[in-house]
Parts: structure tokens; C-alpha cells; sequence
């Protein structure tokens, strides 16, 4: 739905401040005032998805987020956008945490090491007790598409588990690169 300027802070823009609150830690945001920008944050995604997916494409199809980079039990598992899709004003959404990350990364926002698509289906797994009713349909649902190795990840542990289901991304942002970080060949025209 929107552009976030990667290598920017939150005064860059909406969006850059939007994503900053999404993805305060949730230690941090214990403290109230921080709490408050972040469920704020999960509350405006919750109603701008609403309006960008299609009621009726939504009746049937199964939401799953990605997998926070921390995670299930330690203080730091963030289960932000598993908080945006069930907060979608729409009646019922199902949505499921199907794969889950058994092991800690360190966080690609914070660290700027983007694990591969081989690192993440090494620490990801389906979550079996959560397969049945098999889905109709798929969105796998993000904050930030930065180079879609996350989605990648998920979509093959998905498709391989539900051979023959539609899977689609929903993303929040598409990460955009600031003027510098640009190449100065991509103005280029081959």
C-alpha cells in the first residue's frame, strides 16, 4: 500500500514513521507512550488493509503472517502483524500463524544481515496443529517487502503444504531506496 524509504528514519515521511512504530520492540513499548504509537500503528494497517482487499476475496481466504524474527516464548516475539490481520474490521477473518520460526534471528531491520531464502526454511516450520481446516486461498501478510526473501521462505513451506492453493503477498510497504543508496548506473538505459 505504501513506499518505505529504507536507510531513513521515522521524520522521513508517513510511512517511514508508520513502519518505525509497527516495528518498535515489544519491550520497548511497554512504555505506555510507546505502546500507544505502536497500537496505533497495527490499528491504521488493520483499516487501511481493510479498504485495499476485496470483501469478498477475504470471505475464504486464510491470512498468515510472517514470522516475527524472534521466536514463539522470548520477550522480544512480536506477533505485530498477526495483531493488524485479526484487527481488520471484516467478520470472520481467519487468520493463522502456520509457519512458525523455531529458532531467534537476529531482526534484518536492525542487524541489515537479510537472512536467505535457505536460512529461513531452515528455521521455519509449519505449525500442524493450525493446518486443519486446510485453506481455500492464502495472503501471506508482512510489514515491509524488502527483497521478498521472507515471502519466498513462507510461500514454499506453504505450497508444499497445501499443494495445488493459491498463495498471494499482501505487504504493507515496498521498501524504496533513498536517492543515495541508488546506483548511479540505474538511470542508465541499456
Amino acid at each position: 500500500m505504501y513506499e518505505y524509504t529504507s536507510g531513513q528514519n521515522y521524520l522521513f515521511g508517513e510511512t517511514n514513521n508508520l513502519i518505525s512504530n509497527l516495528k518498535k520492540s515489544p519491550t520497548r513499548a511497554n512504555r505506555p507512550a510507546e505502546y500507544r504509537h505502536k497500537l496505533d500503528a497495527i490499528q491504521k494497517c488493520a483499516r487501511d488493509l481493510s479498504h485495499a482487499l476485496n470483501r469478498e476475496w477475504l470471505d475464504g481466504a486464510t491470512l498468515v503472517p510472517v514470522p516475527p524474527s524472534k521466536a514463539r516464548g522470548t520477550p522480544e516475539y512480536d506477533d505485530r502483524i498477526s495483531q493488524i490481520c485479526r484487527a481488520i474490521p471484516a467478520s470472520p477473518i481467519d487468520v493463522r500463524e502456520l509457519v512458525v520460526q523455531r529458532t531467534s534471528m537476529d531482526a534484518a531491520h536492525v542487524s541489515g544481515n537479510r537472512p536467505s531464502v535457505e536460512e529461513l526454511l531452515a528455521a521455519y516450520e509449519i505449525d500442524e496443529a493450525l493446518t486443519s481446516p486446510a485453506p481455500l486461498r492464502i495472503a501471506i501478510v508482512d510489514d515491509v517487502v524488502t527483497a521478498g526473501t521472507h515471502y519466498r521462505a513462507v510461500h514454499t513451506l506453504l505450497s508444499g503444504r497445501f499443494p495445488g492453493i493459491p498463495v498471494i503477498g499482501v505487504f504493507i510497504a515496498r521498501r524504496a531506496l533513498s536517492q543515495d543508496q541508488r546506483s548511479p548506473f540505474a538511470a542508465i538505459d541499456p
